[in-house]
């Protein structure tokens, strides 16, 4: 079993900062890509930002010059930097790992259990 572990949101006013962290556990050989989901309140979840193992990222134009993905492959942890939030920022942030590599060599999806990020005055 793999697991994800979000942590670091909360509430916070327009044009504050926050920092996503997540963390994966488990028997884990490898993880390729790792990425940063958010679902607003009555609508669909989206795609924030991803990152491979090299270091190369990828954002949603909403997000770009604003959120920073970064990872820590030592510690099979992904983080998500959040400044000059907005209020349309607000939403579950979960974090998600579509191609674990277990020690078994099983290939396995992941998502963590969502975080609440507030951004209002």
């Amino acid at each position: 079993q793999v697991q994800l572990v979000e942590s670091g949101g909360g509430f916070v006013q327009p044009g504050g900062s926050l920092r996503l962290s997540c963390a994966a556990s488990g028997a884990i050989f490898s993880i390729a890509t790792m990425g940063w989901y958010r679902q607003p309140p009555g609508k669909q979840r989206e795609l924030v930002a991803t990152i491979i193992k090299g270091g190369s990222a990828n954002y949603t134009d909403s997000v770009k010059g604003r959120f920073t993905i970064s990872r820590d492959n030592a510690k099979n942890t992904v983080y998500l930097q959040m400044n000059s939030l907005k209020p349309e920022d607000t939403a579950v942030y979960y974090c998600h790992a579509p191609a674990v590599i277990t020690s078994g060599l099983r290939v396995l999806a992941a998502w963590g259990q969502g975080t609440l990020v507030t951004v209002s005055s």
